[in-house]
């Protein structure tokens, strides 16, 4: 079943088709002639995947005379539209200016946080502050060196595990779900507002900058790819239907998608909940799951359920499982694993942007149904990767979080891929 949405844009298409077949009836003994809009930039773009795109946007397009619903195109945003990734910039700026408020208690911030990291924290960032009050982690680098150690790689300063209990990992990061807690008790407009000055400076800073937060070394700039640009704008010229899908918190995402002209309708992100005007560190389910504290964020396969439930309206367990051609975006776009379902999903073309990710990389070079175009990253590529992709041994991460091997859809595993396609 098509969303209201999807409902009003397939008549709106159907309406324009039949006008503009009686208006050239009138004229001629057959309907006039289109042409699609064409990619402008030509620069940065691998081998013959600029012309595969162009197929598929002459093809897939209304612009090609087709008719019904308008084909939709899904991105990821972080290092896929842009360079670098906005979370990480938002939450840079606000420790700089001490925009994280104190919680009530670390523990609850997040349910996997270990006893270990709600202790580190508390004693790094004090207790003096009162609850809701902002933290001074401008000037309190213990504090601030704890929140990214914690978030970058899931263990304290001393080396403990930061998460712990059990989670579906091809739903949900803990270190994803907590980012968006640290800025609970904000108004979503108020994030948005916070994720704007940090567009501002990371886009004016030079390519390569990088900022000392605390005594952590972090990327200092930002840069929407040209590329991508071009290629949102080609789209929506030929009728597609663009989105975001990105694993970051939804307010923040909102300051950065009108730079490729899409509105906060076309932004799906992950969605906190709000109480009183305020974000909490609840956050929103998708499909069968209700509204919890993380288990299914814009993740993996909740990539493919969040745009199965708010793009085609697709309601319960059914928004987890792939749909009919009819019911799945025309083109999708990504670069890690987050992204692999849903471009994967993708009918007309797959485009991955190489960072080296295993099983985004194994399904991408395995190329099954030849719709796959692999592309560098248009700034600052990765290098080649020496080592084959190990996609017949440990390229899957299952539910469980254990690695398995990376299958087709007919169940026959993937082999190993040698990395071709880089900087």
């Amino acid at each position: 079943m098509l969303s209201k949405r999807r409902w009003l844009a397939a008549g709106a298409a159907l309406a324009v088709a039949g006008g503009g077949l009686v208006a050239a009836q009138t004229a001629t003994a057959g309907p006039a002639p289109r042409k699609c809009p064409t990619l402008k930039v030509t620069k940065g773009w691998y081998g013959k995947n600029r012309a595969a795109l162009q197929k598929m946007i002459d093809e897939r397009g209304t612009c090609a005379g087709s008719g019904g619903a308008r084909p939709v195109a899904t991105f990821d945003w972080d290092n896929t539209v842009v360079k670098n990734d906005v979370s990480d910039a938002t939450l840079a700026w606000a420790l700089r200016h001490d925009k994280v408020l104190q919680p009530k208690s670390w523990k609850a911030t997040n349910k996997w946080l270990t006893a270990d990291a709600h202790r580190a924290l508390t004693k790094a960032c004090g207790t003096s502050v009162p609850a809701g009050r902002p933290l001074p982690t401008s000037k309190n680098t213990a504090c601030t060196d704890e929140i990214l150690d914690i978030y970058q790689d899931a263990e304290t300063s001393t080396g403990k595990k930061a998460f712990t209990g059990t989670w579906n990992h091809r739903r949900t990061v803990p270190e994803y779900v907590w980012i968006t807690q640290l800025f609970a008790g904000h108004s979503p407009a108020t994030l948005t507002s916070y994720a704007r000055q940090a567009r501002a400076e990371n886009l004016k800073a030079p390519i390569g900058t990088e900022q000392t937060v605390g005594t952590h070394k972090m990327a200092g700039y930002v840069r929407y790819y040209v590329q991508q640009k071009d290629l949102i704008r080609t789209l929506k010229a030929a009728g597609f239907d663009v989105y975001i899908v990105s694993a970051s918190a939804e307010p923040i995402v909102r300051a950065w998608a009108p730079g490729v002209g899409l509105d906060r309708d076309h932004v799906i992100g992950i969605r906190n909940l709000v109480d009183d005007g305020r974000l909490t560190t609840g956050v929103q389910g998708c499909g069968d799951v209700k509204a919890t504290h993380g288990e299914v964020l814009t993740y993996m396969d909740g990539k493919r359920c969040w745009i199965n439930q708010e793009i085609y309206g697709v309601k319960g367990a059914k928004a987890w499982q792939q749909q009919d051609r009819a019911h799945r975006p025309a083109f999708a776009a990504g670069d890690a694993e987050t992204d692999v379902t849903f471009v994967g999903d993708a009918t007309g073309a797959h485009l991955a942007l190489n960072r080296n990710k295993a099983e985004f990389m194994c399904r991408a070079y395995d190329n099954s149904d030849h719709r796959w175009l692999v592309n560098p990253m248009f700034i600052e590529p990765n290098e080649r990767q020496a080592d084959p992709y190990p996609c017949a041994t440990t390229g899957y991460t299952r539910p469980d979080g254990t690695l398995g091997p990376v299958r087709r859809a007919d169940g026959s595993i993937v082999p190993d891929q040698q990395d071709r396609i880089h900087g």
